[in-house]
């Protein structure tokens, strides 16, 4: 199926020319670089991503132009970003986290099991329910965590 642009709908990243595309990447967060990718490789709209994925326009529109996010989108949108990029949800969850920095890890660490996919959907959705003061005491949590495991078993 041939995309197509709404008239007068206008998309920043492809109509920009090649070399001015490039320098703006190194400005985008990580969730912008790639709706700006996938729209460029696909020759998308705006429009067109969210009839894709069943998100306003207006969602899709606004992840791609807010350079500071102060909170990672719901998970339905990460969800709907996916399939209207046509991208894994993973790729979407670990851009649009790591543009409110926080850093998310498909990867796991030599010698530990993978958390359930359930436990870790339950913490990446749950951190917009959470207050601020909540987060900074969730985030110090996970930073005791992370460096009592680093220690070793029997250190500290």
């Amino acid at each position: 199926m041939a995309a197509h642009a709404t008239e007068g709908e206008q998309n920043p990243a492809r109509d920009r020319p090649r070399s001015a595309a490039a320098a703006l990447e190194h400005e985008l967060n990580p969730l912008q670089q790639l709706i700006h990718q996938r729209l460029r490789e696909r020759g998308w709209s705006y429009g067109e991503v969210a009839r894709r994925g069943g998100l306003p326009r207006s969602t899709v529109y606004t992840l791609a132009t807010t350079r500071n996010l102060t909170r990672p989108p719901r998970p339905a949108t990460i969800d709907g970003l996916a399939k209207g990029l046509d991208v894994p949800v993973s790729a979407v969850r670990a851009a649009a986290a790591e543009s409110t920095g926080l850093h998310y890890y498909d990867e796991v660490p030599a010698g530990r099991e993978h958390p359930s996919d359930q436990e870790r959907e339950l913490l990446i959705a749950s951190i917009d329910e959470l207050s601020p003061d909540d987060r900074r005491h969730v985030a110090a949590l996970v930073e005791s965590l992370r460096r009592r495991a680093s220690r070793g078993p029997g250190e500290g």
